[in-house]
């Protein structure tokens, strides 16, 4: 198995926004811009996308049903700064969770925007696979922040 630093994805984008406003579209607004049809559990039956805006909340998607899956737990809460949480949408057993920190700078009349995602290791044989599809996958999930964030 590769490095787990080699597996390491890494995003920057850049959104016209002050840092406030697209720390609060990428948390408090994640029903507004996630592409929960193609990127949930539940697919087309996925009703609804939260974050619950403190350290210790939940990251969970709502499914037309009314269930909750729940998709990671927020591990760092540093408005408008910093938010980091575990990541495991879907998986049978949370414990093989990944980790992503997102990250916000004043950039200009803008902000830049990097998120980090790693702890690929636990996820021991499927590490490699599911790090390559993610890498692609984040390019469009944060392509429909980008759009929410620039309104």
């Amino acid at each position: 198995m590769p490095e787990a630093s080699a597996l390491a994805v890494r995003k920057s984008i850049t959104v016209r926004a002050a840092p406030e406003k697209a720390f609060e579209v990428f948390t408090a607004g994640i029903e507004r811009w996630w592409p929960r049809k193609t990127h949930s559990v539940s697919g087309e039956r996925t009703a609804g996308v939260t974050m619950e805006t403190r350290e210790g909340g939940r990251v969970f998607e709502t499914n037309d049903a009314g269930g909750e899956i729940e998709w990671g737990v927020v591990t760092s809460w540093e408005p408008p700064r910093q938010v980091a949480f575990t990541w495991h949408p879907g998986y049978d057993n949370p414990g093989n969770y990944t980790d992503i920190e997102v990250t916000f700078t004043a950039d200009g009349e803008g902000t830049r925007m990097e998120l980090v995602h790693t702890g690929w290791e636990r996820l021991g044989d499927e590490a490699a696979r599911s790090q390559r599809s993610y890498d692609g996958g984040w390019d469009y999930v944060l392509a429909q922040f980008v759009e929410r964030a620039n309104e």
